[in-house]
């Protein structure tokens, strides 16, 4: 595994809530330029508000995170907690406060242990490891049950550098700018420089394409720091792999739904455009009745017929409808049809689906996953 040149982190156990993984720390030897996109909930975690006022000169030196606790609905307290982690870690590290991004991820509307915290950052410096990347997507897990790790090697004329990603997320799903956290990490800048117009662009095409639940997180953020020390690629290569990488995360975490068994890609083609591609993707995939019948392996092609046309706003003419299911068309499937269908969803824990709205040249891709009763089990009880 390569990281990037110049970075620094751990993850370790602070006593959050049990002896996993609880806090980590991302350090950059250089001042990188960044940028973030952060939930549009109403009710943001207090992270969010601080990460807001730290990147807006666009630059980061360190990001600190804890799971286990999401520092949201905590108040004015709750926000002044993260800028005093952000001071504490920044003189352990020596560097402005400001210059550091908190993230927290976890149960709602209890307060921060920040003692805990505060003595964890007051030594951050002498936990930092090179690289060590692995050991922080571990420690930003919840309800994950596998870390999310996505990295490009990225070869010039002149030399090779990295551009390496992690995220978490499995509940609490569909972004909207999972609970969902993502950190990228790079030794190229763009040309341009324009590093909030890129990631926009690309978190538009992933992350914000992924839904498992329908519930867009309190705490959603997802950024993105170049040192730059190998200077610079074309926006259009640094785009690139930038979009790979989090196209993969993206497919981790709908992989790795709660209580899952399949993940579920779905593309929206021939339609108006981003506006009605959209509206109908998250429509189908948000459907608790499309989800169970992926599960069940049941060939009930009227659900999608159903989702699709609950889209009261933008009707799609039925006659010039195409729905395929592994390449299968289903609209007036047949019985053979409905045993190819069956066979197809009870045997693949990939399920491709295609909806083709024929109302003119539009085309996204979308991620979820099917729901199980273990998505009821892990939910039911998650703070008990």
């Amino acid at each position: 595994m390569k990281f990037p040149l110049g970075f620094y982190s751990f993850g370790k156990n602070i006593g959050i809530k049990d002896e996993s993984l609880d806090f980590a720390v991302i350090y950059s030897e250089n001042r990188c330029k960044a940028a973030a996109v952060f939930t549009r909930n109403n009710f943001p975690g207090a992270p969010i508000y601080v990460g807001r006022d730290h990147i807006q000169d666009g630059f980061l030196q360190a990001i600190v995170i804890n799971s286990k606790n999401s520092n949201v609905a905590t108040g004015e307290q709750g926000i002044q907690n993260s800028y005093a982690i952000c001071t504490e870690l920044g003189k352990s590290l020596g560097i402005p406060a400001r210059d550091i991004l908190p993230s927290s991820t976890g149960v709602i509307g209890v307060p921060l242990p920040i003692e805990k915290i505060l003595n964890a950052c007051s030594t951050a410096k002498a936990d930092l490891k090179p690289g060590n990347l692995e050991e922080v997507a571990e420690a930003i897990m919840t309800t994950d049950t596998r870390k999310k790790i996505s990295y490009r090697t990225i070869t010039t004329q002149t030399n090779e550098g990295v551009m390496f990603g992690i995220a978490k997320g499995a509940g609490m799903i569909e972004p909207n700018m999972a609970t969902m956290l993502s950190y990228i990490l790079c030794d190229y800048l763009p040309e341009s420089g324009n590093l909030q117009g890129i990631l926009k662009r690309v978190v538009d095409l992933t992350y914000n394409c992924v839904t498992i639940d329908s519930d867009t997180s309190t705490s959603d953020t997802v950024v993105l720091m170049c040192s730059g020390v190998l200077g610079n690629l074309p926006d259009d290569v640094f785009e690139s792999h930038l979009k790979e990488i989090a196209t993969d995360l993206s497919k981790m975490i709908a992989r790795d739904g709660e209580g899952a068994s399949k993940l579920i890609e779905l593309t929206v083609s021939k339609g108006r455009d981003d506006l009605q591609v959209t509206k109908i993707g998250k429509s189908i995939l948000n459907s608790p009745l499309v989800k169970t019948a992926i599960y069940g392996g049941d060939p009930n092609w009227g659900r999608f017929v159903m989702a699709i046309g609950k889209v009261f706003d933008e009707p799609i003419p039925y006659d010039t409808l195409e729905i395929r299911l592994g390449g299968i068309s289903v609209k007036g499937a047949d019985n053979d049809t409905k045993t190819k269908l069956a066979e197809y969803l009870k045997s693949n824990e990939e399920i491709e689906i295609s909806v083709i709205l024929n109302t003119g040249s539009f085309q996204k891709t979308f991620w979820s996953c099917d729901f199980t009763e273990g998505y009821i089990q892990e939910n039911a009880y998650y703070t008990t």
